[in-house]
């Protein structure tokens, strides 16, 4: 009898163990699902939906954080953006870091790429093309009449769709910035 008993106390402990290492796992697996698709407040678009890869990724960023990563294989206009609050008539300057791989426009005259926009107009910053390495992308922008602003991260254009891969990173808005 207390044979039994000490079996059946070794079986128990020993479910209540795989049980535990079963919740730490699928909670590790949760959490890094979490970090890889926790946007801060950011909204996915695309011109295309379903058609480009959205994700924060922790392998390839510059600063501590994790980037915004845009992957387009087939041709899309895809942005990150995040609507914010502006003071009417007051410039600001929106910066961050970009790093892109095989970025291709649609257009052979574009001004489509890997670039910083206001979403649904066609103000925005310059764009990059092709493959380079980390760099600061700035854009300066008034906010007229307006109280806010759809600021977006951008792989595409207004009239045009990119291929490709943009990492953006280390976002930094100023009001009051001026051009030099």
């Amino acid at each position: 009898m207390e044979k039994d008993k000490s079996k059946k106390s070794y079986i128990g402990k020993i479910i209540y163990l795989i049980i535990l290492i079963c919740l730490i796992w699928v909670s590790y697996k949760l959490y890094n699902g979490y970090k890889i698709n926790n946007f801060n407040d950011f909204i996915r678009m695309e011109y295309k939906p379903y058609t480009s890869q959205f994700i924060r990724d922790s392998e390839i960023k510059y600063g501590d954080k994790n980037s915004y990563k845009i992957s387009s294989k087939q041709e899309n206009d895809a942005m990150f953006y995040k609507e914010i609050k502006v003071t009417p008539n007051t410039p600001y300057k929106v910066t961050c870091m970009v790093k892109t791989e095989d970025v291709k426009t649609m257009k052979e005259v574009s001004d489509g790429g890997a670039h910083i926009s206001i979403a649904d107009t066609v103000e925005k910053s310059k764009s990059i093309i092709g493959t380079s390495d980390w760099q600061s992308l700035e854009f300066i922008f008034n906010s007229k009449n307006r109280t806010s602003v759809k600021l977006g991260f951008r792989l595409g254009g207004y009239e045009d769709n990119c291929t490709g891969t943009v990492w953006f990173s280390d976002f930094k808005i100023e009001s009051g910035a001026r051009k030099h």
